[in-house]
C-alpha cells in the first residue's frame, strides 16, 4: 500500500515567497519518509490555490526532491494549449528523471473558467479533444491534428518525455462514467468521495478492468483525506478545526462571491470527521481509522492532506513526523484488498 501527497497551496499567513519555500521544505520532508508522489492542485483566482501554474512550482520541485514522484492533480486542460503542455510535460518528466505523474481534467469550479471566458458546458468537449491532442504529440514524432477546436499541422516534436510512452496518467474521479473511461484507459484515479460513495466507483473500475484488461497489473485506486496527528486527540482536533475551517473558506470564496454554496462539502471540521473525509487523532486513532477506510472501499492508494489551513510550518512538520514514525510503517504493510 503506497502513500501519497495531495496539497492545494492554499493561502495561509505568510508572504508569499515564504509560503513558497516553507511548502518545499515540506516536500523535503515528504521525500525523505517515502511518500509515493506529491499530487498539486490547480485553482486559478481563489486563494483555495496559489499554484495556478503548477508546472512552475513542481520544476522547482524536481530539484528539491530525489525519490517522491510529482505530478498537477490535475492540469486543468480546457485552459491549456496542448501543444505547449505537450513541452513543458516532457520537460517536466526529463527534470524529474522519469517521476512526473500526468494528472488531466476539465477543472470543477465554473467561476474560475468563466473567467477564461469559457462555458462550463463546453469544457468537457474541449478536455477530450485536448486530452486526444496531447497524447498524441507526447507518443509520435510529428504532431498533426485537425479538430473542431485545435488545428496542428506536421508539428517536430522535438522534446520526448523521459518515461515511455508517457507519463503515467492520473484522473479525479467522482462519478461512475469517469471510473469506466479510467479503467478502459488504464488511468490511475483519486477520489474524495467518502468510502460509501468511493466503494462502487472502485468496484465500477475494477469490473471493467477485468473486462478490458483481464489480469495485467491495475492502476491505483486512490482516495483523498485530511489527516492530523498529535500525542493526544484533544491536540490533533485543536489543530485540526480551525485549520480545516481556513481551507473551507478558502475552497468555498468564489462560490460565495457569486451567491452559492457547494454543497458537496463538509462545512466544518466535524461534519468532515463524521463522514470519514477528515481523520485526527492520536497515531493509534489514526491509524485505525484510516485501516478501516481501506478496508471499507477497496482503495489501493491512500493519499493524505498533511498540510493545509492556516497551519504553521512546525505544526505541521510535528504531525507529519508523528504520522511518518508511527502510521506509515502500518499502512505501507498492509496487504492490497482482495479484488
Amino acid at each position: 500500500m503506497d502513500l501519497g501527497i495531495f496539497d492545494h497551496l492554499d493561502r495561509r499567513e505568510a508572504p508569499l515567497d515564504e509560503f513558497y519555500e516553507s511548502r518545499l521544505r515540506l516536500l523535503e520532508k515528504y521525500d525523505a519518509a517515502g511518500f509515493y508522489s506529491y499530487h498539486l492542485a490547480e485553482h486559478h483566482a481563489t486563494p483555495l490555490g496559489l499554484a495556478p501554474v503548477p508546472g512552475v512550482f513542481l520544476a522547482a520541485a524536481t530539484q528539491r526532491t530525489r525519490r517522491i514522484r510529482l505530478g498537477p492533480c490535475v492540469y486543468c486542460l480546457p485552459l491549456y494549449d496542448p501543444l505547449r503542455l505537450i513541452e513543458e510535460v516532457c520537460m517536466l518528466d526529463q527534470l524529474s528523471r522519469g517521476r512526473f505523474d500526468f494528472g488531466v481534467g476539465r477543472g470543477i469550479v465554473p467561476y474560475e473558467m468563466a473567467y477564461f471566458n469559457l462555458h462550463h458546458l463546453e469544457t468537457e468537449e474541449i478536455y477530450r479533444e485536448a486530452l486526444e491532442v496531447i497524447l498524441h504529440g507526447l507518443t509520435t514524432d510529428v504532431l498533426d491534428h485537425r479538430g473542431p477546436r485545435y488545428t496542428y499541422r506536421n508539428v517536430p516534436m522535438v522534446l520526448r518525455p523521459f518515461q515511455q510512452p508517457h507519463p503515467p496518467l492520473w484522473y479525479g474521479l467522482g462519478h461512475t462514467a469517469g471510473a469506466e473511461w479510467a479503467a478502459t484507459n488504464k488511468v490511475n484515479v483519486i477520489t474524495n468521495n467518502t468510502c460509501d460513495a468511493a466503494t462502487p466507483l472502485f468496484e465500477r473500475y475494477r469490473d471493467v478492468w477485468q473486462r478490458k484488461h483481464g489480469g495485467a497489473p491495475m492502476p491505483k485506486l486512490g482516495m483523498s483525506r485530511h489527516v492530523v496527528v498529535a500525542p493526544t486527540d484533544a491536540q490533533a482536533e485543536g489543530l485540526a478545526r480551525p485549520n480545516y475551517a481556513v481551507w473551507y473558506a478558502n475552497l468555498t470564496k468564489l462560490w460565495r462571491d457569486f451567491g452559492s454554496i457547494p454543497i458537496r462539502f463538509a462545512r466544518d471540521f466535524d461534519e468532515a470527521r463524521q463522514r470519514g473525509i477528515a481523520i485526527a487523532g492520536t497515531p493509534g486513532r489514526v491509524r485505525e481509522e484510516i485501516e478501516r477506510q481501506i478496508a471499507a472501499s477497496g482503495c489501493t492508494y491512500f493519499v493524505c492532506r498533511l498540510m493545509f489551513g492556516n497551519m504553521g510550518e512546525a505544526e505541521a512538520a510535528a504531525s507529519i513526523d508523528l504520522f511518518t514514525a508511527e502510521v506509515m510503517p502500518h499502512i505501507v504493510a498492509l496487504a492490497p484488498p482482495s479484488p
